[in-house]
Order: C-alpha cells, then structure tokens, then sequence
C-alpha cells in the first residue's frame, strides 16, 4: 500500500521520541527520534516497533514522547507578526 493510500485510511505522521539507557553506561540517556506513518490514537505500527525494542536491543526504554499530525488536512495560514528586510 502506498504512502498516500495509507493517509486516506486515517494513517498520520507520527514522530516519537524515545530515550533509553545506554547499554554501557545505564545512568546515561540517548535520545532515538523515529517517523513512521501509525494509525492514532492506539498507534500500531509505534508499538510493534517497542516491542522489538524492547527483545532485540540492550538499551532498556525510558520514556517516549509521541506527536501526531495528519498530513492531508486543511491549509493553515498565519499573518507574520513582523516585516524583515536584509541586504
């Protein structure tokens, strides 16, 4: 299924942001940033991708951020609060 199919079926860009443990060092954390197209609000596609984390690689989760916008929507227009000139 292509990109655009899947956005007409209610899939909207999600980016996550996970931090995790570093392996070698557990009191450092490493921030991974992750983009996939996921069905809102159970997000599938997201927890698919912790569950293999979480068997297949060594540094144990710590928190993940998640933020969602649908890519076909409404234009939105905002008036600039200044005017800015360069030479």
């Amino acid at each position: 299924m292509s990109d655009f199919e899947m956005q007409l079926r209610g899939y909207r860009l999600m980016t996550a942001e996970i931090l995790y443990h570093m392996p070698d060092h557990p009191e450092l954390l490493q921030s991974f940033l992750w983009q996939e197209l996921d069905l809102a609000p159970r997000f599938p596609v997201l927890n698919r991708f912790l569950r293999f984390w979480e068997e297949n690689i060594e540094g144990r989760l710590h928190t993940v951020r998640v933020a969602a916008r649908g890519l076909i929507s409404p234009t939105e227009l905002k008036m600039a609060g200044g005017e800015f000139t360069l030479n």
